[in-house]
């Protein structure tokens, strides 16, 4: 159950923001009852205990504490000026305005700004919502102290995270992830008919969440781990493990099917299984297979103090020695390469292993064991830190500075929010104020903000029906009511990162309980709230539209140029060192491509989403993300193996594959020139095959053979995916030009 949990909420991130928010307010809430405040400054102290808690964003304990000290001052100016302004309503708005665009553009100074921002804007909002008056301001800054030490207690004291705690955490979720991977291949085995579509949707949706955690662990690298050798020793073996398990996916597709497999059945969703099957029902192969897959599951998961023994080193053992020809059961041509890659898959839960854990029991060790040690420690030995960093590219200046754009675009919806919020009603306006605001926050569109608020609205229409329920329930039972809002909160946090539309029914069942404590609840209320929601989801949706607007089309095109770049970088990168040449920081290209593809994915969602009634542009925008990440994965296996040649003794470098790789580079600077500029002219060039480009010679040698094999496989798929990337994307082909 616990890696269960550990592989749903990566590094328990969600649940540990959940429990710290929720023992900030309880304990809050406890303070303030021993000092027997009013209800109304209890809901105060709860909120602002809220804010001080999600608002900072920063990974080290440090900044954190700095943040949060000059959180105070912010928000004790903030809730004074709401109590000042609020007999003066034009003056007001004015001021709620100007402090909505000085909270969004201060997202520019990083975290901090973010932080600062947030806390003034929530702040003068809670003075708004309890309804703030100067004669009650030394009472609310009372209370916004003991928030924000409550805050500071559940933070530091109660529920400390560290980033190498969390690290650690999700390096732990990383192994689960791969073990339910391993599992999920291992159904695909005996997967019928009928069952078949299914275990395959299973086997996508594991191999994007393992991905998923790869990319989460690198983006805590360089706060987790102190030493750079050592951060960048687990990137590389988490990066190994990545692909030998994507690998092994695909190796069991092709088993099951009469020929081989394409990458892309693996990332497009909808993408049919092939039909026929090499693998027999039932032999000593297929049990062995089954059993071995079940093996290597275990050797994943279980920790280094439980993996000693003779009979796991057995296990081990078996699995190493299907590296080894002569250990491969006999079996079809598949098969045999499903085996490899279990022998591939266990050398790289050895490294994983070591990497995480140290080193491990080498007395059992057989020589086929024993040489991947080897393999192992000099891979390590060869890793050098790379000092030079890429030059940051120019941040636009004025109005085209993300920061400024979205900060004019926020004060416009929430000027239009105000005055549409003042005609359905002069108490409760800022509803539409703040679901304005919320709706541009992590978005970077108008597609986005069009979706985002349409999940926070239908949110916030399954949240009233729950509130008018919750409050006949619960009537005037406060501390019940406390007890409801406590377990929503939770819930709001912990399904924030899944499902936006239930972050919003959580909120709205929230408040819906908090206007009942403040004896304001009635039904009209919570349908004002629904009014207000989709009048403020409006206001967002308008401004983004007309003022400085960022299409979707144009954002996605951007986000798809940058991936082409970063994958011609990895490209070119890991055939210049196969070639013999050096290929500079391929680890670091590879996170790149990485997370240039998560960028883009994100963006497309509006593109994607099911109620978009433009059915052909979302099966072309799920086409081209599922071949980029084909190309990706090839992208990241030629890195893979070029990060091997100086230490492994079965690959030898060939100046001719840099030849071979010339036309895949050119087609892919051609189509991303064309997603540049449709006019530029830019043609892909199509030819033979890329095994064909090449003479016999060494490459076909016993010694290299096998690997160079999987190398030239890997060139032949991603120049595949890339001519397949130029059809959808309507970039012409020309035929191929003659290099030297």
């Amino acid at each position: 159950m616990w890696d269960r949990l550990a592989a749903s909420d990566p590094g328990l991130l969600r649940l540990t923001a959940g429990l710290r928010t929720v023992a900030a307010i309880a304990l809050t809430l406890a303070v303030l009852a021993v000092l027997r405040v009013p209800v109304p400054h209890l809901v105060a102290g709860a909120m602002a205990a809220m804010v001080a808690t999600f608002a900072i964003r920063e990974k080290q304990r440090g900044p954190q504490a700095v943040t949060l000290a000059l959180g105070l001052p912010v928000a004790l100016a903030s809730v004074s000026l709401g109590a000042l302004l609020n007999r003066w309503v034009v003056i007001g708005d004015l001021f709620f305005v100007v402090l909505i665009f000085c909270a969004v553009y201060g997202r520019r100074f990083g975290d901090r700004g973010t932080a600062l921002g947030l806390i003034g804007f929530q702040i003068y909002f809670l003075s708004l919502f309890v309804g703030a008056t100067t004669s009650a301001l030394p009472s609310l800054y009372g209370v916004i102290c003991v928030a924000f030490a409550c805050g500071a207690a559940a933070r530091f004291a109660l529920l400390p995270q560290t980033p190498a705690g969390t690290l650690d955490r999700l390096r732990r979720a990383f192994r689960a992830r791969l073990a339910q991977l391993l599992a999920t291949q291992a159904e695909l085995l005996d997967a019928g008919p009928d069952d078949a579509e299914k275990v395959l949707a299973d086997l996508r949706t594991g191999t994007a969440r393992l991905h998923e955690a790869a990319l989460m662990i690198q983006g805590r690298l360089e706060d987790g781990v102190s030493d750079p050798a050592v951060a960048r020793l687990l990137q590389r073996r988490i990066a190994d493990a990545e692909i030998a398990a994507e690998r092994l996916g695909l190796l069991l597709l092709t088993a099951r099917s009469a020929r081989r497999t394409d990458t892309l059945t693996l990332h497009l969703p909808g993408a049919p299984l092939p039909t026929g099957s090499e693998l027999p029902v039932r032999d000593e192969a297929s049990d062995a297979l089954r059993r071995d897959l079940e093996a290597l599951r275990l050797l994943v998961l279980r920790p280094a103090g439980e993996a000693s023994g003779t009979a796991l080193a057995q296990v081990r053992n078996r699995l190493l020695g299907y590296r080894e020809e002569e250990n491969l059961p006999p079996a079809s041509p598949a098969v045999q390469d499903v085996f490899r890659g279990l022998g591939e898959a266990a050398r790289a839960a050895l490294g994983l292993r070591v990497a995480m854990e140290g080193p491990q029991d080498e007395s059992d060790d057989t020589p086929a064991t024993a040489r991947s040690r080897e393999e192992l420690d000099a891979e390590d030995a060869a890793i050098e830190v790379s000092e030079e960093s890429e030059p940051e590219e120019p941040e636009p200046a004025g109005l085209q500075r993300p920061t400024t754009r979205a900060a004019v675009q926020v004060a416009v919806g929430s000027s239009l929010a105000i005055a549409g919020g003042e005609l359905l009603s002069s108490q409760r306006w800022y509803w539409a104020v703040l679901t304005c605001w919320i709706v541009f926050l992590n978005t970077a569109s108008t597609g986005e903000i069009l979706v985002k608020g349409y999940r926070r609205l239908l949110g916030t229409v399954l949240g009233v029906v729950a509130g008018i329920g919750l409050a006949a329930l619960v009537g005037h039972h406060t501390w019940t009511a406390f007890a409801l809002v406590l377990l929503f909160i939770f819930a709001m946090f912990y399904t924030a990162p899944l499902s936006y539309t239930l972050m919003s029914f959580f909120v709205t069942a929230m408040l819906g309980l908090l206007y009942t404590l403040l004896h304001t609840y009635s039904l009209s209320v919570l349908v004002l709230r629904i009014e207000e929601t989709a009048l403020g989801a409006a206001c967002g949706v308008i401004a983004a539209a007309v003022v400085l607007p960022i299409h979707t089309d144009r954002r996605t095109n951007d986000l798809l140029v940058t991936v082409l770049d970063r994958l011609a970088d990895v490209t070119r990168g890991a055939v210049d060192q196969l070639s013999g040449g050096a290929g500079g920081d391929l680890v670091e290209q590879a996170r790149a491509l990485d997370q240039a593809l998560a960028d883009l994915r994100a963006a497309t969602q509006p593109l994607t989403h099911p109620i978009t009634p433009l059915r052909a542009r979302r099966d072309t925008a799920r086409y081209v993300v599922a071949l980029l990440e084909t190309c990706a994965y090839h992208g990241r296996s030629l890195a893979a193996t070029a990060e091997l040649l100086p230490t492994h003794p079965s690959i030898a470098a060939d100046p001719r594959l840099r030849g071979a790789c010339g036309r895949i580079v050119h087609n892919i600077e051609a189509i991303a020139a064309h997603v540049a500029d449709p006019r530029s002219g830019a043609e892909t060039e199509t030819g033979p095959s890329i095994a064909s480009m090449l003479e016999p010679g060494t490459l076909r040698t016993p010694r290299y053979g096998r690997v160079t094999d999987r190398v030239l496989r890997h060139l032949q798929r991603l120049d595949e995916a890339v001519s397949g990337l130029a059809r959808p994307l309507g970039v012409a082909g020309g035929p191929v030009q003659p290099r030297t």
